[in-house]
C-alpha cells in the first residue's frame, strides 16, 4: 500500500486552500497512493482565532466536507482531512471543535476525530503565546478507523506530546497513527522528529505526519518536515518545505509481525 502526507502553507482563504488541497490529493492519487493525510488547518489558517467559528460547519454538511467527499470519490483515495472547524452543540458559539473527518475511496465519511489536547503554551525564548482553548473546545473521544492500510489511530498536532493517547489507540487496534500538524518552527526544530519517531518505536506502528510550513496570516511560522515513519522508527520519506506531498510504500502486516517478534507491548506491566 502507498500512503501520502500532504504539506501545505494554508491561508485565510478557504477556496484557495481547497483548490491547493485538491491538486495535491490528485497528485498523490496519480502517484498510486491509497490514502492521503492532510495537515492541520488545511482548509483555514485564520488571522484570528474567532475566525474559526465563522467558517465552522455542522458535521456532514458544508463546503469543506462536500469538497472532501467529492475529491476522495473522484480519485478513489482515502482522505484523512487534517483538521477543520466543526460546530459544537454548546451554547457558546464563539468556540468550535478542531475536527479531523475521514473519507473512504467512495466519498463516504467513516469517522470524525475531535482534537483532545489544545495548544495553550507560552514560549518564553521566542516570545510566542498560543491559546487554542479561546477558540476551540477539546474533544473527549479516542478514535480509530479501519482502512485498507490497517487500523489508523487519529490524532492532531499537540496530541503528539501525550503518549498515553497513543497507548489507548494501540489498545483499540491501531497499527498506524496519522498526525496532521501545524508545529511551530520553535517546537518543531526542537522536538518534531524525536516525538514522531518515539511514538512509532514505542508502539511499533507506522506514523504519517502531515505538516503546515512557512509564514501564515496570524504571524505564525510552521515547521513543515512532513514525513512517514515505519514501526521500527525509520524515516521512509520526508520533505522539508513546499506545497507538495511525500509518499512511501507501507506493509500493513509489518506492525503485527514486529509486535510478535519484539513483544514490548505485551510485556507492559502498567
Amino acid at each position: 500500500m502507498r500512503v501520502a502526507a500532504i504539506q501545505m502553507n494554508s491561508s485565510a482563504d478557504v477556496g484557495e486552500n481547497l483548490q491547493l488541497a485538491g491538486k495535491l490529493i490528485a497528485d498523490a492519487a496519480d502517484d498510486g497512493c491509497s490514502l492521503a493525510v492532510l495537515p492541520e488547518y488545511f482548509a483555514l489558517m485564520p488571522v484570528r482565532g474567532r475566525d474559526k467559528a465563522k467558517a465552522a460547519e455542522e458535521p456532514g454538511e458544508g463546503r469543506i466536507q462536500t469538497f472532501l467527499s467529492d475529491i476522495s470519490q473522484r480519485h478513489g483515495i482515502w482522505v484523512i482531512a487534517g483538521s477543520m472547524p466543526l460546530t459544537s452543540p454548546e451554547i457558546e458559539v464563539e468556540r468550535v471543535y478542531g475536527a479531523c473527518p475521514v473519507y473512504d475511496a467512495k466519498g463516504d465519511a467513516q469517522a470524525i476525530y475531535r482534537k483532545i489536547h489544545l495548544f495553550d503554551v507560552d514560549l518564553a525564548e521566542s516570545q510566542e503565546s498560543y491559546r487554542e482553548s479561546r477558540s476551540m473546545f477539546p474533544g473527549d473521544e479516542v478514535t480509530t478507523v479501519e482502512t485498507p492500510c490497517g487500523c489508523i489511530g487519529l490524532t492532531i498536532c499537540y496530541d503528539l506530546r501525550f503518549p498515553e493517547l497513543y497507548r489507548r489507540l494501540v489498545d483499540d487496534g491501531a497499527t498506524m497513527f496519522s498526525v496532521p500538524a501545524a508545529f511551530t518552527v520553535t517546537t518543531g526544530t526542537a522536538h518534531w522528529h524525536s516525538l514522531l519517531r518515539a511514538r512509532a518505536i514505542e508502539n511499533l506502528a507506522y506514523v504519517v505526519a502531515a505538516g503546515q510550513y512557512g509564514e501564515h496570516p496570524d504571524g505564525r511560522s510552521t515547521y513543515g518536515h512532513s514525513l512517514i515513519i515505519d514501526p521500527w522508527g525509520r524515516i521512509l520519506a520526508e520533505v522539508a518545505d513546499g506545497n507538495c506531498f511525500v509518499a512511501a510504500d507501507i506493509d500493513p502486516k509489518l506492525p503485527t509481525k514486529l509486535r510478535s517478534e519484539f513483544p514490548a507491548l505485551q510485556n507492559r506491566r502498567l
